[in-house]
């Protein structure tokens, strides 16, 4: 039987305190009993965030300081707001069903707009567009305006359109560079007809819901009044991944009451690529003066070594408010650093570590191994398959499940059997080629009647008049490659002959082409994929290791070792975790570097530190001296953070059959030609000279901070371009440069004005 609020707020003995604050330490008691005036709690990874938080609303409602309806509580996933509801009805009863404004920011702005739709020119009967309904009418609009969707595609339209909503941006107010980002210089206009459209549907996509609240708060004070008096406390969670317009929409909604409380972890802020700004959390003390900033530092969840490495490899960042993990669990295992010769090696090493794990009466479920891109999932997942280790990928399918993978396997399986049709419905018109759905129809109809394959149907139908127009020449240049296609796959390597169908029938320009976030990730996947298949000696071995991999049943008792990306892993703990590929070019990335610069690098050793702070026991990092990156062997160095982490919590070991990272090993008595590599690295050169100067260093951490900046590459001074010198570029012209921040440039263009480009997009100007 629950207590009632008034129970469970009475004194208990001896303490005189309420039993939901029983068992707090004294800095989380602090977070929940500070209730009057603005309060950021900043929490480091383990240290307890949900319990404050949700004592916290449970205090609040206790104690008689607001009603459940008085309270706004957001957070970012539903699952998170089922947690927090049930977290504070064991704690206070089944009041908190009366709650009605706990929920995810998009759930509470849809019932604030439902309230005041008419304010906005909705009906509160409005329909929220999913992204499938949200490409439709993107497209409707753009052939409407005579736009060549090849060449600007939708996909690209609508990463633009979110881009512009979470920065809380209206038609009217995209900056004037943001007119020429798409359809030379039509962007707002398109802007302006998408939302136009959306009134007359009565719908709205998911940025709407926000940016529409923020019109009616900035336009009509009366409203915004009333839920000033309609909300006494506000609770934020995960306060660091905040985009512009949740900001600016809670910065309206605090100027009520100000107690406003935002719980988060500026180290923690990993989503800058879909809109998060690390800013938001940094400047809050500035945003709310007075504001109380309570730091919840004792971890509950890793072992002091853990700690150490995290807390040191942290601090190398700038832009951070500053804290320092600890725990009462002291010693536990170093964090172990392992150096392989290349990525079989180091799936091997992981796959062999599982397994004397499980064997020590350890349970897969124990495991996680965090990748920084999906692209490394593949040399893992064929270890584990060929080993029988039972794994599940978190976050997204398996290699060989995802849509790009199985779209080229589509169009290999065609070039070997003329007669799959599966694989014929699949690409046919992918990328697009003007072949619809009734005209696949009537090749599916046909090639039954005639008892024939679609692809002998088509050869006949193209000679009818029963397909015309694009559809016919559509269908003729499709079967004009694919005999090119078998031809060439007589006298040519099967990776070789993937390489040239993927190029040569536009799927990976179409991805190209795509602005989209998951684009990218889908061209490493191809050509990771491309890589794999040169393992195999021929296409039909390939194809049959694929529907073997495909055909595996998964463990059905929940032990498996858990695959994913670092960005899935967020919120999740285990006991023993792998963190492969800490190499330069890989992690940090190479494309965040150039597309980011500083800022970028930041977030990349944030991303490090969420990994190494999802591991309770053991966390094991490694990197390769070589890796087969998208088809080419590539000699690489660790990254630089592996030397930014305090040599007393890191360990560098020799096993058998494996070369270490550093010099000095017994029973390592000199490392291989190809190993050498690392060895000649500036870093190296760097730790040899302190070596000699008497500054020992734990020998198996490498110097790897400056070791790109010494090459000229990154964000060493090596760059092609300084301030000063003229560039032109293809759509802005000519300009000056006037910034150089690694692989971007800040150039003042003649006619476009200041811009932000990536350096290899510029040339020298004649």
């Amino acid at each position: 039987m629950s207590l009632s609020i008034s129970e469970q707020a009475r004194p208990t003995p001896p303490g005189g305190r309420p039993r939901y604050l029983e068992g707090l330490n004294p800095e989380q008691r602090e977070a929940v009993e500070a209730v009057d005036g603005p309060v950021l709690v900043l929490a480091g990874a383990g240290t307890g965030k949900t319990r404050v938080l949700t004592t916290r609303l449970a205090h609040i409602l206790a104690t008689g300081r607001a009603r459940p309806f008085e309270l706004l509580a957001v957070t970012f996933t539903n699952k998170a707001a089922r947690e927090m509801k049930s977290r504070v009805g064991q704690l206070i009863g089944e009041a908190v069903e009366g709650v009605p404004w706990l929920g995810t920011f998009h759930s509470v702005a849809a019932q604030i707009l439902r309230r005041h739709a008419e304010l906005v020119d909705l009906k509160s009967s409005f329909t929220i567009l999913d992204t499938d309904d949200q490409l439709r009418l993107i497209k409707q609009i753009l052939a409407a305006e005579g736009i060549d969707e090849k060449r600007w595609t939708p996909r690209h339209f609508g990463s633009l359109l979110d881009g512009w909503k979470n920065k809380g941006l209206t038609p009217a107010r995209i900056p004037e560079e943001d007119r020429w980002a798409f359809a030379d210089g039509k962007a707002r206009d398109l802007y302006e007809l998408y939302q136009e459209r959306l009134r007359v549907l009565n719908a709205c996509d998911f940025g709407d819901l926000l940016l529409h609240n923020l019109t009616i708060f900035q336009n009509n004070r009366d409203v915004l009044a009333d839920y000033h008096r309609r909300f006494k406390y506000l609770l934020v969670d995960e306060y660091q991944d905040t985009n512009v317009a949740q900001y600016l929409w809670l910065r309206l909604l605090a100027q009520g009451s100000k107690n406003i409380c935002c719980v988060g972890d500026d180290d923690q802020s990993i989503y800058g690529w879909r809109g998060a700004e690390v800013d938001n959390i940094l400047r809050f003390e500035n945003d709310f003066p007075g504001a109380k900033v309570v730091r919840l530092e004792r971890n509950y969840r890793s072992t002091e070594h853990i700690l150490g490495a995290a807390s040191g490899l942290i601090t190398a960042n700038k832009s951070r408010l500053g804290k320092t993990l600890w725990t009462e669990d002291t010693g536990g295992e170093k964090v172990q650093v392992r150096g392989l010769w290349d990525g079989e090696a180091e799936a091997r090493f992981v796959a062999d570590e599982i397994e004397s794990h499980v064997r020590g009466g350890g349970s897969y479920a124990d495991i996680a191994i965090l990748v920084r891109a999906a692209w490394q999932m593949r040399a893992f997942e064929d270890r584990f398959i060929m080993l029988g280790l039972p794994y599940k990928v978190i976050g997204g399918p398996r290699f060989f499940e995802r849509a790009e993978v199985r779209d080229a396997h589509a169009y290999l399986r065609l070039i070997r059997s003329p007669e799959d049709d599966l694989a014929f419905e699949r690409i046919v018109n992918t990328p697009k080629r003007g072949i619809g759905d009734t005209s696949v129809q009537k090749l599916a109809q046909a090639a039954r009647s005639a008892r024939v394959s679609m692809s002998e149907a088509a050869r006949l139908m193209v000679q009818t008049d029963e397909i015309r127009g694009k559809a016919r020449t559509g269908l003729q240049h499709f079967l004009r490659d694919l005999d090119r296609w078998r031809e060439r796959a007589e006298d040519m390597r099967h990776d070789e002959l993937a390489e040239i169908v993927l190029d040569e029938s536009g799927y990976t320009a179409m991805w190209r082409e795509d602005k989209s976030p998951q684009a990218a990730g889908r061209l490493d996947n191809l050509k990771e994929l491309v890589r794999a298949m040169g393992e195999y000696d021929t296409l039909e071995a390939y194809l049959e290791h694929v529907a073997l991999v495909s055909d595996l049943d998964r463990a059905e008792d929940g032990e498996e070792a858990s695959l994913m990306t670092l960005h899935a892993a967020k919120g999740l703990e285990f006991p023993l975790v792998f963190l492969p590929g800490w190499e330069e070019t890989v992690f940090p990335s190479q494309r965040s570097l150039d597309e980011g610069g500083t800022a970028s690098l930041e977030e990349e050793r944030r991303l490090a530190y969420v990994g190494i702070t999802r591991a309770r026991e053991r966390a094991i990092i490694s990197f390769t001296a070589n890796r087969m990156i998208f088809g080419r062997w590539q000699s690489v160095i660790p990254s630089r953070f592996i030397d930014e982490m305090p040599a007393d919590h890191v360990e560098a070991k020799s096993e058998t059959g494996y070369y270490d990272a550093g010099p000095g090993f017994e029973g390592v008595s000199e490392p291989a030609d190809a190993f050498r590599s690392t060895y000649e690295s500036p870093g190296w050169k760097r730790y040899q000279a302190a070596q000699a100067a008497g500054k020992r260093r734990d020998p198996g951490v490498i110097e790897g901070q400056a070791q790109l900046i010494e090459s000229g590459g990154m964000n060493g001074p090596g760059g092609k371009y300084r301030p000063g010198d003229r560039v032109f570029h293809q759509k802005f012209g000519y300009g000056t440069v006037k910034q150089c921040d690694g692989a971007k440039l800040t150039v003042a263009f003649d006619k476009a004005g200041t811009k932000k480009v990536v350096e290899s997009f510029v040339g020298d100007a004649p």
